[in-house]
């Protein structure tokens, strides 16, 4: 058989089960809404009369994949969630964040970082260079300040005060870091709080999911940079644009700042946290 004949079959879609496919219609509608589901509302977000879903839910009980509440509602049964877990234990964040990052920076044509919470602090473990040449000191192992930098804030913003404070007394030695006494006050009899200050912008950040720095640490680059969440809820990753300044618009309401969010909302749900996947407004502010 010709070589073109055999890659033209091998092209051609796969021939399926359509009552499976209709099952699997009846699970991605279950998990988009993130709750349990009474029949009707569940049949009708997966496109299909009640009478015709109900069959395949019944199903889908016998073998563990859903299971039904005291109100009647569909929800993960134990096949399902243990299906859930082992594909969790298999997870690597950085592994999975690879494309993403790759994509992001063709999007943008800019730079992008993706950081992780090391034993030293916020580091940068992966960099995808713009197409266009960029002067950025950011590498690979970069330690980078929880205070003067927009992705070592977004860690701090998510972190239990006591081990912020923990972590601040080692600020100085990281890129851009400063004194513990800069952002930490002593409160006599209470121990060591944040500065009001620097603990009103770690909030306005977790409200927010995003923060920029405008030519700091490095002059003439700006960054913004967006947190990603696994399903315990905290902080997995961060990823962060990186541009010359006025090359594009670093402020957190802008177009840019909503493609950064809208690739970090789509790896947190990749990481399995629950929440709305909705489009994003990018909120106000910058600095």
């Amino acid at each position: 058989m010709p070589i073109d004949d055999i890659l033209g079959q091998a092209a051609k879609p796969q021939r399926g089960i359509q009552s499976l496919d209709n099952t699997g219609q009846l699970l991605a509608a279950l998990v988009a809404a993130g709750r349990p589901l009474p029949l009707r509302d569940l049949a009708r977000a997966a496109g299909m009369p009640p009478a015709k879903a109900f069959p395949h839910l019944v199903s889908l009980q016998k073998i563990g994949l859903l299971a039904r509440d005291a109100a009647g509602n569909f929800l993960s049964g134990p096949l399902g969630l243990e299906l859930g877990l082992i594909a969790l234990q298999r997870l690597s964040p950085t592994r999975e964040a690879e494309p993403e990052v790759i994509e992001l920076a063709g999007a943008t044509s800019l730079s992008v970082a993706m950081a992780v919470l090391g034993p030293l602090g916020p580091t940068v473990v992966r960099l995808e260079e713009a197409a266009r040449p960029q002067h950025v000191s950011l590498r690979v192992g970069t330690v980078l300040s929880l205070v003067n930098t927009a992705i070592g804030r977004l860690f701090a913003a998510h972190l239990p005060e006591p081990v912020l404070i923990g972590l601040l007394g080692q600020d100085a030695l990281r890129l851009a870091g400063v004194p513990k006494s800069e952002v930490v006050e002593a409160h006599s009899g209470a121990g060591e709080a944040l500065a009001p200050a620097y603990a009103a912008r770690l909030a306005q950040i977790r409200a927010q999911r995003i923060d920029n720095a405008l030519s700091r640490p490095v002059p003439g680059i700006d960054t913004l940079a967006a947190a990603v969440f696994d399903h315990t809820g905290s902080i997995a990753l961060v990823i962060a644009l990186i541009g010359t300044s006025g090359s594009f618009d670093s402020n957190t309401d802008s177009a840019t700042a909503g493609t950064l969010l809208q690739a970090a909302r789509r790896l947190s749900w990749r990481f399995g946290a629950m929440e709305p996947m909705e489009p994003i407004e990018a909120a106000a502010g910058n600095g």
